[in-house]
């Protein structure tokens, strides 16, 4: 301290600023509770505003205690008033779940206010049981270590719940925010029930199981709904939280009086400040008993809702917690991924490749074979410097290019060579090689007719790629260039060469990976004179509509299907596509929650979409095993082709693209909705055969008896995609 004294009962200190102050108090070992003893009682008058921790020190018995070793168990006092006040510390809700019949001392430090005047007196442990504070309380503790973070901390709000333990045996989990698709894209929480902020909120991200909320004002809102649930046998609500320093919100409680009734929700709301959290920055687990929120019906609960935000909060898993102490909702470890499936490589004798070089970057808008590089799309960030290229992208969607010829290249003669791409910064994209259509003619639909991809972390060091060119599966006699895409960093790539090399240098110490199956990237029919319809994801209030149509045209098509909606018992998607299944329309997967796969973190996150796809299928329709798959927004890379076939176990599932598309997305709420058509006749005549379209809007719904009318028109006879691919385990064409 910078100075301590004693006077009148009380001791008055200034605290140093280099954070190393305290004060303490030690005396013979307290049985606290077998003394019926309920709370620590002390005033203190210190700063407004300020804070300070509190530190209970005990030892694993009376009994075994020898003045040495003790335990410590921490929790905070904040917001003091600036004038003596009278704190009071329940004896529960400490971390690390102290021995509260074996007290052995008491420690206050971590003063947040120094070279100012503190006293601290009265120190008392009161008499009486621990008592519920009410919802009004000005109490302000909080349960965090001053100087590490705890594993185990708890709401101060001490319990009364009226729950049954011995029904209830583990969380029941509302969130765990494993998808910013599944939230803000569909709308869903882990239950399956909607979650938003309807717009209001700044911006909603979801990271680690985790979520930022955003606040745009003190108008925006969040809210997680629950359907009319029977949480009886639940004590409450339990959520990590991490928040600035006087952050406060309102977190209100809604249950039906009658389910289903659109009238019938009542609510109590209640503060931050009057549930006693108080927040330091640090990430802690909060929970509040059902019971301070007066009259609510857990037989019938509606949802939770966020409210009056002064600053912005990360929250983490919310639960239903079982018994009357709150607990954290532990997320399951995650399950063994399936192992990655190999593909067999043509052998090819090592070439003489002498320069063959492709790139240097002399040049903004060709390579140095004097063919066109660049990006596909607006939105990728690209600078040119000293006989280099730095990339910056936050879209997995788009790539940069760059040609290898006009029309084809035949690169059969450096099939035993290696692409070589000198590099620096992030790794984190795939590489492809394009291959022409069959007429080697951009003018016709599809262009490129595919490509593969493999992952570029598999074949690089800090400085360099190696990719053996027989790793990539296409025909070689018909090759239009190499692809940078699938981009799942924001961190910038700076290329300085690409060129085919016979072989890497003999300094090269990295081992060639194996060729990882990657599947087969479709954008168009090869059966002769067919055409297929794909229809992605749409609006269950539609689906009897374009049921209807299909039916008066007489075709099968194909459904591309995402799963979580799948499994919403209350829009009668299920029904409906096993209606459309049992008319001979094919059923195939779309995602589970409509992410754009490739950008996705990791492995394990691209594994959650598809193994919950699959499973959401394998529910609804338990006799199916599709091998076929469109990925959202067409987004796809080698990682997600390769997680594909290993969790298919099939080296060759499809990946089904379009060379038709009507643009819905661009044209069906707009004024000129009949573009649709327009875009359609434009691909059509380009050689198209593979549409993708949504029923998410009324206009396209309404536009498809003319689609259907055109491709009919085209002589183009009209079947599922399976069929139009050829593939031997399509049905036979009637």
């Amino acid at each position: 301290m910078v100075s301590i004294a004693a006077s009148t009962g009380r001791v008055v200190f200034v605290p140093k600023g280099d954070g190393s102050s305290y004060f303490y108090e030690s005396f013979d070992c307290q049985q606290a509770i077998t003394k019926g003893y309920g709370a620590i009682q002390f005033t203190v008058e210190g700063p407004a505003g300020a804070s300070m921790a509190f530190e209970l020190q005990t030892a694993s018995s009376c009994a075994a205690y020898n003045g040495d070793a003790h335990n410590s168990s921490w929790t905070v006092v904040e917001n003091l008033t600036g004038s003596r006040q009278l704190i009071n510390l329940p004896l529960i809700g400490f971390d690390s779940n102290p021995n509260y019949d074996a007290i052995v001392g008491l420690v206050w430090s971590t003063f947040s206010k120094t070279g100012v005047q503190w006293s601290i007196g009265d120190i008392t442990l009161v008499c009486g049981p621990v008592t519920v504070p009410s919802p009004t309380s000005t109490t302000v503790l909080t349960t965090a270590s001053p100087t590490t973070r705890p594993t185990n901390t708890r709401s101060t709000i001490p319990p009364t719940s009226t729950a049954n333990p011995s029904v209830c045996s583990s969380n029941l989990l509302i969130d765990d925010w494993a998808s910013q698709s599944r939230l803000t894209f569909l709308g869903y929480n882990a239950l399956g029930q909607p979650s938003s902020d309807d717009g209001s909120m700044s911006s909603v991200v979801v990271s680690g199981n985790r979520v930022l909320l955003s606040p745009r004002n003190s108008a925006s809102y969040f809210y997680s709904q629950f359907g009319c649930l029977n949480v009886n046998k639940y004590g409450g609500i339990s959520l990590r939280i991490r928040a600035a320093r006087g952050t406060s919100f309102a977190l209100t409680v809604s249950w039906y009086t009658t389910c289903g009734s659109a009238t019938g929700v009542k609510t109590v709301s209640l503060t931050t400040a009057q549930l006693n959290w108080v927040f330091d920055g640090t990430e802690r687990l909060y929970w509040f008993p059902f019971s301070v929120y007066t009259g609510v019906d857990t037989t019938k609960l509606d949802m939770i809702f966020f409210s009056n935000f002064n600053a912005g909060v990360i929250l983490g898993p919310v639960s239903f917690f079982c018994g009357t102490t709150g607990t954290e909702y532990k997320l399951p470890a995650p399950s063994p991924a399936a192992a990655a499936l190999t593909r067999s490589t043509t052998p090819a004798s090592v070439p003489n490749v002498k320069n063959y070089v492709v790139d240097t970057f002399s040049k903004q808008d060709t390579n140095d074979l004097g063919e066109w590089h660049g990006a596909d799309e607006d939105g990728m960030i690209i600078t040119f410097g000293n006989k280099e290229m730095t990339i910056r992208t936050n879209d997995s969607d788009l790539s940069w290019n760059t040609q290898l010829a006009n029309k084809c290249a035949d690169l059969r003669p450096y099939a035993g060579g290696y692409l070589h791409i000198a590099y620096r910064g992030s790794n984190k994209f795939s590489v492809a090689l394009q291959q022409h259509n069959s007429k080697c003619d951009e003018n016709i639909k599809p262009f490129p007719e595919t490509w593969d991809s493999v992952e570029a972390p598999r074949y690089s060091s800090s400085s360099d790629i190696y990719i053996p060119i027989n790793h990539f599966n296409v025909n070689l006699t018909r090759t239009l260039g190499f692809t940078l895409k699938g981009f799942y960093s924001t961190d910038p790539t700076t290329i300085t060469k690409i060129e085919i090399v016979d072989a890497p240098p003999k300094t090269w110490t990295l081992k060639t990976p194996a060729k990882l199956a990657s599947g087969k990237l479709v954008f168009a029919c090869t059966r002769p004179n067919s055409f297929a319809f794909a229809i992605d994801d749409g609006d269950p209030k539609y689906t009897k509509r374009v049921m209807e149509i299909l039916k008066s045209a007489n075709i099968p098509i194909t459904f591309f299907t995402v799963g979580l909606p799948l499994l919403d018992t209350k829009n009668g998607l299920a029904d409906a596509y096993k209606d459309m299944a049992s008319r001979g329309h094919q059923i195939a997967l779309h995602s589970f929650t409509h992410p754009k796969m490739e950008g996705l973190a990791t492995d394990a996150e691209i594994d959650w979409e598809l193994t919950n796809d699959i499973g959401a299928v394998k529910q609804v329709f338990p006799n199916l095993k599709s091998s076929y798959f469109r990925p959202p927004f067409g987004t796809e890379g080698a990682r997600m082709r390769q997680r594909l076939a290993a969790n298919l176990n099939d080296p060759n599932p499809y990946i089904v693209n379009w060379s038709i598309d009507v643009e819905d997305w661009i044209w069906a709420q707009s004024d000129t909705p009949r573009k649709q058509l327009d875009a359609f006749k434009r691909d059509l005549a380009a050689g198209g055969n593979l549409l993708v379209m949504h029923y998410l809007y009324e206009s396209t719904v309404e536009l498809l008896p003319e689609f259907i009318q055109l491709a009919k028109g085209s002589g183009k006879k009209l079947m599922r995609v399976d069929q139009c691919l050829e593939d031997p385990a399509a049905p036979a064409l009637t």
